[in-house]
């Protein structure tokens, strides 16, 4: 496979791990609590977003009553008690073998607090196929920019040879600012028309990624 690309920046949760089912359970149960109409998967995808914050008031939070930190804390805990159930999307880790076993580094850029994504990394035993692991310092998903930018510095990329594969519009956003071609999965957080109307690269699954890198 000839390429210009040689680094791979891989988002984890909804373009590695299929997680969606659990977020939308886990802010149902926080909505019902607040009497606030749940969501089905068709409003879920068309609302997420970043920062998160701005997504929890979209769908009904209303922070002059509490502050952000309740809820945000509240997901958390009850994310992390069902994020060892989720799988791996199907072709996720063949691709991630096809692609080490031809020379690409593969990163991992992600909203995730660093402590709890190694340990999900760990878990689906594919933390040995990536050489650098990026997460953010805490639990609150604020944004993963600073941090992409930062992997420019420390590992030295090579901006014209990386790239990142996400699922979100933020993920899009991360990689203009670091001036890297962005991949957007159309199957996981955001759907696909949000997604194909910011101009971004869509991939309806990771085969396609993979065709783009020939």
């Amino acid at each position: 496979m000839r390429r210009q690309i040689e680094t791979i920046i891989w988002d984890w949760n909804g373009t590695m791990l299929d997680d969606l089912e659990l977020c939308i359970a886990t802010i149902n149960h926080l909505l019902r609590e607040r009497n606030i109409p749940e969501l089905d998967p068709v409003r879920y995808r068309r609302e997420f977003g970043f920062p998160v914050k701005d997504y929890y008031e979209r769908i009904g939070f209303d922070f002059k009553k509490e502050p952000f930190d309740i809820p945000a804390r509240q997901f958390i805990d009850l994310y992390e008690k069902g994020m060892y159930d989720c799988r791996l999307f199907s072709d996720v880790k063949p691709i991630l073998t096809r692609l080490k076993s031809i020379g690409y580094s593969q990163l991992v850029l992600s909203a995730m607090e660093k402590s709890k994504l190694i340990a999900t990394l760990r878990h689906n035993k594919i933390l040995g196929y990536f050489d650098h692991i990026s997460g953010l310092e805490d639990h609150y998903a604020h944004s993963k920019l600073e941090n992409g930018k930062r992997l420019l510095v420390e590992l030295n990329l090579n901006p014209a040879a990386t790239c990142l594969i996400g699922d979100t519009l933020h993920d899009l956003e991360v990689a203009e600012a670091m001036g890297i071609q962005a991949f957007l999965v159309a199957y996981g957080h955001q759907d696909e028309d949000r997604l194909r109307k910011s101009g971004a690269n869509v991939v309806r699954d990771l085969q396609e990624f993979v065709a783009f890198l020939s």
